[in-house]
């Protein structure tokens, strides 16, 4: 038995004339030296807030590396996003004081209602949860950071108020496939 013929490759998709100039400019700032990779890469992230696949074969090409070793390097270093990213972001600190009053259990308590995983940056498609270990607020634990804005003194103790809170960010309830609640 032979196996299926594998799907042919996906065309990268194209990328903004504006972002390929902008790219080729900064790449020639560097004076197209393939010691830059990183600086570059950073840079590039910033053009397009995570590192498409047809950038890094741009970058590749233009610093006359093997699209192996750019696509190696991305891959490799946490702060370089292959995929882009959601439109939302929500940062629960996870660091001694956060976590002594409660920062496990709110991380838990939004993955239920966005019907996400920490850490996985697809996120729901809308919003992606990631952990942090200290956003320098100890005094004010637990602390959540959603979409840049800094939110303190998470009620742990108080579910009710806490849901309103969490509500009131936009951190709403997945729906519940099954009206009737069963699994």
């Amino acid at each position: 038995m032979t196996a299926p013929p594998a799907a042919p490759p996906r065309p990268p998709e194209a990328l903004p004339p504006q972002a390929v100039e902008r790219t080729t400019r900064l790449i020639r700032q560097q004076r197209g030296r393939s010691d830059a990779l990183i600086e570059v890469l950073h840079q590039v992230q910033e053009i397009y807030g995570y590192l498409p696949p047809g950038a890094l074969a741009q970058v590749a090409r233009e610093l006359k590396l093997p699209l192996s070793r750019v696509h190696g390097v991305a891959s490799f270093y946490h702060l370089f996003r292959l995929e882009a990213p959601t439109a939302h972001r929500c940062a629960v600190c996870l660091g001694t004081a956060c976590f002594v009053k409660g920062g496990g259990d709110l991380a838990e308590r939004i993955e239920g209602r966005l019907g996400l995983r920490l850490d996985d940056p697809a996120g729901n498609g809308t919003w992606a949860l990631e952990h942090v270990s200290c956003l320098g607020a100890c005094g004010q634990a637990p602390v959540l950071v959603v979409d840049g804005q800094l939110e303190p003194r998470l009620p742990m103790d108080d579910p009710a108020a806490l849901d309103a809170r969490l509500d009131a960010l936009g951190l709403t309830a997945a729906a519940d496939p099954d009206p009737n609640g069963a699994s």
